[in-house]
């Protein structure tokens, strides 16, 4: 049985992270690391108390340096598989299975668990859904691949593609970055339909201002990516 670590970023997510991580280890199918990125909350108090397997960054790096530091881990311990998984409650750890045997199966080097390669009921607000659709479009347009889910956090790596993340990752926002990186490179993408959840609590950091910040920074670092 291949050894597969979940990797769990997490910024002040004491409402739902002892929930998330339970569900995970309920599965019996993965290994789990937290990675709490600076919380100023109870995160890291619930953590020691409930003895979960975690690293402390003593600031907040960002979604992408935290899920670096997993990969970094996953790399160094000898996994076969990582999956990156959210802490905050939106994704479903009883599709582990559906992803590792996919990815398994088909070859791939990474796997996406999306929310729209079927009607999942996935609705979201009107912007986030303007930006997937955006996103979507411009990786089609830089490399040929298509993604319905360009923006979700929900994916699955081999073991190339950790060790490559390990050295290297965008640092914050790197969903669409990291895919543009791939096809470029000739890595194999599949994507899988997945359920997603609403968030358990806490707050998420994609606000307005930020979601204009976000598709700005990655277009651009993208076409200067394509022709570099």
């Amino acid at each position: 049985m291949k050894r597969v670590l979940v990797i769990v970023p997490a910024f002040n997510e004491e409402a739902a992270i002892l929930h998330t991580v339970s569900r995970v280890l309920a599965t019996g199918r993965a290994d789990c690391l937290v990675v709490n990125d600076g919380s100023t909350d109870r995160t890291e108090d619930l953590l020691v108390s409930h003895g979960i397997p975690h690293v402390r960054l003593p600031v907040n790096l960002g979604i992408g340096g935290a899920v670096q530091t997993g990969y970094r881990y996953a790399a160094a311990k000898g996994y076969d598989y990582a999956v990156q998984l959210d802490g905050d409650g939106q994704h479903n750890p009883e599709d582990l299975d559906k992803l590792v045997m996919a990815i398994e199966e088909s070859g791939a080097d990474m796997v996406i668990g999306s929310r729209f390669v079927e009607d999942s009921g996935y609705r979201g607000s009107r912007t986030r859904r303007f930006g997937i659709r955006y996103f979507s479009l411009l990786i089609r347009v830089l490399t040929g691949l298509s993604v319905t889910d360009p923006t979700s956090g929900y994916r699955i790596v081999n073991r190339q593609l950790m060790e490559r993340f390990a050295e290297r990752y965008p640092g914050d926002y790197p969903e669409v970055e990291v895919l543009v990186d791939m096809a470029r490179a000739g890595y194999r993408v599949k994507e899988l339909s997945v359920r997603m959840n609403s968030r358990q609590g806490g707050v998420s950091s994609i606000t307005p201002i930020r979601s204009v910040y976000y598709m700005t920074k990655v277009t651009v670092f993208s076409l200067l990516r394509r022709v570099a």
